[in-house]
């Protein structure tokens, strides 16, 4: 594993108060960074656990130091407004992580043009906005800027087409962009990678479209954040324009070991691949 750390990194993350975002919040918390908590969630939902302001508290708790603040990534104002809010706290920006996710798996028959504008706004624009608005603090990070997007490899098998076009389209496009902005931002000294899960993961969202069921044949959020802070102490731009899966990147590092992330860890060698995977 990379002995670099995130020592007083500043690390901007969307959709940070559960599930994927909160974990690589708090893992990225243990190594002294600087977090900013980036959602929706400022008050608590009736269902789900967790809010911008109890991620700042386990972040400070872990170590790091925590920047709580309410921002929805469809409207462009916000997103500006947030980024600049970070950049004068902390000091600037060194890493954007793209995490806010929506996802409706439907067929194009039955899905509503609102879940799709959704999906679209959510997923792949909101990496366009968000991006496009870190990019001048992200020009400035010493040593070198890094924007990782949670989206898939681009598999054009039709079975991830023909049950829901729309999500996979929202999703696909946003590893379009890690692409294209992987190759445009190399003058800037700026990474830009996509990160998938190998299996599922046991979040608020795979229970909405899975049920509780599948949390026993998933893995952790954990190692999400653990793949996610091996790309962001890879230095000088020599993992960029990549589409990683957690596991193999973390294998390439050196981990053997994957058990401790299973949710039963007796089912640690029978879980459910994930999306997009064949």
């Amino acid at each position: 594993m990379n002995e670099r750390t995130l020592n007083k990194r500043i690390i901007f993350i969307t959709g940070a108060s559960r599930g994927i975002g909160r974990a690589i919040a708090l893992k990225c918390a243990s190594e002294g960074a600087n977090i900013v908590i980036a959602a929706k969630s400022d008050e608590p939902h009736p269902t789900l656990s967790g809010t911008i302001h109890s991620v700042a508290k386990e972040v400070e708790d872990a170590g790091g130091q925590a920047l709580a603040l309410k921002v929805d990534v469809r409207d462009e104002a916000q997103v500006q407004a947030a980024m600049k809010q970070a950049a004068d706290h902390f000091g600037g920006i060194d890493v954007l992580v793209n995490n806010a996710g929506a996802i409706s798996l439907t067929p194009v028959e039955t899905t509503p043009v609102k879940k799709y504008d959704l999906m679209n706004q959510i997923n792949s624009r909101a990496v366009f906005v968000c991006s496009q608005a870190a990019l001048p603090y992200l020009k400035k990070s010493e040593g070198g800027g890094h924007i990782l997007n949670l989206s898939p490899p681009l598999n054009l098998n039709e079975k991830w087409l023909k049950p829901y076009a729309a999500y996979t389209l929202s999703k696909y496009g946003m590893t379009i962009l890690t692409l294209g902005m992987a190759s445009e931002f190399k003058r800037y000294n700026i990474a830009v990678n996509s990160l998938w899960p190998r299996t599922t993961i046991a979040t608020a969202a795979l229970a909405s479209v899975g049920g509780k069921s599948l949390n026993a044949k998933s893995r952790k959020p954990e190692i999400m954040a653990d793949a996610a802070r091996e790309i962001f102490v890879t230095p000088d731009r020599l993992l960029t324009g990549q589409v990683l899966l957690d596991e193999d990147l973390l294998r390439e590092r050196g981990m053997t070991n994957f058990v401790p992330y299973a949710c039963d860890p007796e089912n640690a060698d029978n879980l459910f691949p994930d999306l997009f995977l064949d």
